[in-house]
C-alpha cells in the first residue's frame, strides 16, 4: 500500500486531484487541510467516504502535527497543494500569503526532511515531495515568447512573490539536503468546484443572476487556460516519473484575453440557458478600474513535460468551458452554500466528528 499526504486537499485543485485518484488499488490518501475559506469538504464528500482516505484538519505550519502524521502514516510522497492563491486578496491582505505560502511551505519541508532522513535507503530513494506552484512567479510577458523552466523569476504581486519564495525553498532543500523534490508551475486552472471568486465562476454566476460582468481595464490581459483534470493528470505523472530536483511547466496551450473568456462564457450560457432573462449576456459586460500591478500576459511552454514524460492537455478550451458551465448550472445550491458560509459550518462539523 502506497500512502500519499495531500495538503490543501479541500481546495479547488487539491480536491480535483483527490476525486481523480481516490479509490485506486494499492493507494491510501491522507488529506491535510486547515479549512480556511477556500477549503470546502463538500467538494470531496465522496472521497471522504472511502475507507482508504483519512482527513485531518490541520495546518502545514504545525510542525508537531506534521511530524506525527508523516511517521504514523508512513508517508511515501507529499503533494503540496496548500496555498493562499487569490491575487486580489494578496493585495488587500498580504500577510496571510507569507504565513501560508512561505512559512508554511518551509515548515512542511523541514518536517518532511526529518522524516525522510529517518527512512531506509530504498524508502528514501522512492520518496517524493511535489510542490504545486504557478506561472505567476515569472512575472509578465510581452507580446511574444512563453515561460520555460529557465525563465528568471520576476513576481509582481504579493501572491506571486510568496509562491516564488516557496519555490526557492523547495529547490534549496533538494540542493542542500538531497530531499527528492519536484516543482510544477501551472497556468490558470478552471473547472467544476472552483471557488466563486475566480474569473470564470464569477462570470457564470453573475450572468445567471443578471448582474454586471466586471472586467478589469480593457480586458486584454492574456492568460493560458488549463482544465483542472488535465493539470491533475500532469501532477500524477510528474510524481511517478519526474526527475528529483526538476521543475516542470504545465500549460493548456490556450492563450485567451480576459474579455474573450467572458464573451465565451456568455455565448455558452446563451446556448445552454435559453430562458436566461438577461440575454444577450454580453450586454452585461462592464469595464472596471484595473487592479494594481496587473500582469499583462502569461503563457506556458510545456515542451519539457511533453518531450520527457509524454504529457499534453487532453481537453480543448471549448470542451472544458462547456463542461464547467454545465456543472455550475447543475450545482447552484453548491454555490449558494459557499456564498452563505454554510459550507464552512458543515466542514467544521465533519472535521470535529473525525478528530
Amino acid at each position: 500500500m502506497t500512502t500519499w499526504l495531500v495538503t490543501g486537499g479541500a481546495g479547488f485543485i487539491g480536491g480535483a486531484f483527490l476525486r481523480m485518484f481516490a479509490g485506486q488499488p494499492g493507494l491510501r490518501l491522507v488529506v491535510l487541510d486547515s479549512l480556511t475559506y477556500a477549503g470546502n469538504l463538500e467538494s470531496i464528500e465522496s472521497v471522504l467516504l472511502d475507507p482508504e482516505v483519512r482527513f485531518v484538519r490541520g495546518d502545514i505550519g504545525d510542525s508537531e502535527l506534521l511530524g506525527k502524521l508523516l511517521a504514523e502514516e508512513q508517508i511515501d510522497a507529499v503533494i503540496n497543494f496548500a496555498a493562499e492563491s487569490h491575487v486580489d486578496r494578496s493585495i488587500d491582505s498580504p500577510e496571510a500569503f507569507v504565513v501560508t505560502n512561505v512559512l508554511g511551505t518551509f515548515k512542511l519541508l523541514d518536517a518532511t526532511l526529518a522524516y525522510w532522513e529517518s527512512l531506509s535507503e530504498p524508502q528514501r530513494e522512492a520518496f517524493r515531495f511535489l510542490h504545486v506552484s504557478t506561472d505567476e512567479v515569472f512575472g509578465s510577458l510581452g507580446k511574444e515568447g512563453k515561460f520555460t523552466e529557465r525563465t528568471p523569476y520576476s513576481p509582481n504581486s504579493p501572491y506571486s512573490a510568496s509562491k516564488a519564495s516557496s519555490d526557492h525553498f523547495v529547490g534549496a532543500y533538494h540542493h542542500t539536503y538531497g530531499l527528492p523534490t519536484l516543482i510544477t508551475n501551472c497556468s490558470n486552472n478552471y473547472g467544476p468546484y472552483q471557488f466563486p471568486e475566480k474569473l470564470i465562476p464569477v462570470m457564470i454566476m453573475n450572468a445567471l443572476e443578471g448582474k454586471h460582468l466586471p472586467v478589469y481595464g480593457d480586458g486584454q490581459q492574456v492568460r493560458d487556460w488549463l482544465f483542472v483534470d488535465d493539470h491533475c493528470d500532469a501532477i500524477a505523472l510528474v510524481l511517478r516519473e519526474g526527475v528529483p530536483g526538476a521543475t516542470y511547466n504545465i500549460g493548456g496551450d490556450c492563450e485567451r484575453a480576459n474579455i474573450d473568456i467572458v464573451h465565451a462564457i456568455c455565448d455558452c450560457l446563451d446556448e445552454l440557458q435559453a430562458d436566461c432573462p438577461s440575454r444577450p449576456l454580453k450586454d452585461l459586460v462592464r469595464s472596471v478600474t484595473d487592479r494594481p500591478g496587473h500582469d499583462r500576459r502569461y503563457a506556458i511552454d510545456f515542451s519539457k513535460i511533453h518531450q520527457e514524460l509524454g504529457w499534453s492537455p487532453q481537453r480543448s478550451f471549448e470542451e472544458g468551458l462547456q463542461q464547467t458551465v454545465r456543472w455550475y448550472l447543475q450545482h447552484r445550491d453548491w454555490v449558494q452554500r459557499v456564498r452563505s458560509g454554510e459550507y464552512r459550518r458543515q466542514g467544521v462539523r465533519f472535521a470535529d466528528a473525525t478528530t
